[in-house]
């Protein structure tokens, strides 16, 4: 294994995830992950797409009207080359986007938030700017965007990794005894 990667219960894990300082910034990019132009929306395992299913009508409630008819004519999801995807509204926002002072959010996170369901978000959004790829095994990689430039700042004055900033995400995903034993190794 090379010095860029590092192995922890074979899950490989770039180094640029532990040593890259970054902290959102909403304030600056005004949640450009949930908005960022493509066709595609964020990442889904099949899974979610059951889960989300049972939510939608409280999902819905948190939605603007426009992605509320997007979501009850078309759905909320497709699949394109074997990968599961949010829709877009506009080949621009996730269908899921609500925006408060021009600032993007999740709808699902914000039915979890007030207590409605028990889902906080696509693991996909909720790793961001982790992203998991499969090369017989999960590698956790840094995806960098050009709009996340104030994230790296933000996160060098505060003094964040990608480990910290994504700490719960992490856990979910992979358990605290994995995150631990990868916090031992950047110490």
């Amino acid at each position: 294994m090379n010095n860029h990667l590092i192995d922890i219960d074979d899950v490989i894990v770039n180094r640029e995830i532990i040593e890259t300082k970054f902290k959102c910034d909403l304030s600056k990019c005004k949640g450009a992950c949930c908005t960022m132009e493509s066709k595609y929306g964020a990442p889904l395992l099949e899974e979610e797409i059951e889960i989300i299913s049972k939510y939608i009508d409280i999902i819905k409630d948190f939605l603007p009207d426009e992605h509320v008819e997007v979501i009850e004519r078309e759905g909320f999801w497709f699949e394109e080359h074997g990968e599961f995807m949010t829709k877009s509204l506009n080949n621009r926002a996730c269908v899921f986007v609500v925006y408060e002072n021009d600032i993007a959010f999740c709808g699902i996170e914000k039915a979890f938030k007030a207590g409605k369901i028990d889902f906080i978000k696509p693991v996909s959004c909720h790793l961001f700017p982790i992203r998991i790829s499969n090369f017989g095994g999960p590698v956790l990689r840094y995806e960098k965007y050009e709009e996340c430039l104030p994230a790296l700042a933000k996160g060098k004055e505060t003094s964040t990794t990608i480990i910290e900033f994504c700490r719960e995400a992490l856990t979910r995903v992979f358990g605290s005894d994995w995150l631990s034993k990868l916090k031992k190794v950047t110490e």
